[in-house]
């Protein structure tokens, strides 16, 4: 199972929200600009960084300048999500070194620009966010419902070779009371995914519990900026420690 630390970004800073609700906004400045939080999560031994450019989900412009300068500062695989709603913004952020992208509403409303993705650059490229509140999956900053649970979503997925999937409970997000294990223990019985959780990790007994169910990543985001564990412990977990 991967770690994977969380930096999300709004105006150009590293924050944290509660429930995606940017009233929420906690900045975490004290650790230095973007550049450098990517750095000391490198140095502690993440493999994997997972970069949600806020901005960009709630159309209050965008975070690309910073992402590219995380990308160039640091040797690690990166996933962004956030705002990627057309299908140039997906390719600018594969074209500029980006190892995966994350895609909710493009994905759910255009499947041909997914599809076309895909061929183009490989379908290991392409996450699929199915964020949940109330047994519907949200798209578009998880303010817009669509009209599918996350089951019927995830089949829908799969038929057009969608291999991996970030599931987050959007009601648990940022809130340190523990994942959705009920949903992600469904998700993870399907064969042939690769589940990565988000939402709710308040503890190492958390993460204990996640790679017993079989997801293959976890995001973590306000239990380490928090000082709750380390990011070396939760790799020391995630590895059988």
């Amino acid at each position: 199972m991967e770690v994977i630390p969380a930096v999300d970004l709004m105006k150009g800073k590293v924050v944290r929200l509660s429930q995606g609700d940017p009233k929420t906004a906690k900045v975490y400045d004290q650790l230095g600009d973007p550049v450098a939080v990517a750095k000391m999560w490198e140095k502690d031994g993440a493999n994997i960084l997972h970069i949600i450019d806020l901005d960009a989900a709630l159309n209050l412009g965008n975070n690309f300048s910073m992402i590219s300068k995380i990308a160039n500062a640091v040797n690690l695989s990166i996933q962004v999500g956030g705002g990627i709603r057309k299908l140039e913004t997906a390719e600018k952020l594969l074209e500029m070194g980006i190892s995966r992208i994350i895609l909710g509403a493009l994905a759910f409303n255009e499947p041909h620009t997914l599809t076309k993705l895909q061929k183009k650059f490989g379908d290991e490229r392409i996450i699929v966010a199915l964020d949940h509140q109330g047994g519907r999956v949200m798209v578009e900053g998880w303010k817009t419902p669509t009209k599918l649970g996350i089951e019927e979503a995830l089949a829908k997925f799969l038929d057009l070779q969608v291999k991996t999937f970030l599931v987050t409970s959007i009601t648990k997000d940022g809130t340190l009371i523990g994942p959705d294990i009920n949903t992600l223990s469904k998700v993870c019985a399907y064969p042939s995914v690769s589940i990565i959780a988000a939402g709710g990790v308040g503890s190492l007994n958390d993460l204990i519990i996640l790679k017993q169910i079989g997801v293959k990543g976890v995001v973590v985001g306000k239990a380490l900026y928090e000082g709750i564990f380390t990011l070396k412990e939760a790799l020391k977990i995630a590895k059988g420690g």
